[in-house]
């Protein structure tokens, strides 16, 4: 995870991956092409990523807010 920095199994983490074209999205596959990062299925661990940018250091762009929020909505049906 970029933001707590702990090893987890690829099934607990949620990736985020940059394409050959630039597009930051989110890879629940796990096998889009690109630079990927992962993040924990935590709500602290976002807002850490996002407060620190540490996601944006690791794919070295910019972080649209559409991806946090769909991170955020991920972490949260993962929740319930």
């Amino acid at each position: 995870c970029v933001a707590c920095n702990e090893n987890k199994p690829k099934k607990e983490l949620i990736r985020v991956v940059k394409n050959t074209e630039g597009i930051i999205e989110v890879d629940l596959t796990g096998k889009k092409n690109g630079r990927g990062s992962y993040i924990c299925s935590n709500l602290d661990c976002l807002e850490i990523a996002k407060k620190s940018k540490k996601l944006e250091k690791a794919l070295q762009a910019e972080i649209p807010d559409e991806v946090y929020s769909k991170l955020n909505e991920i972490i949260e049906d993962k929740i319930d």
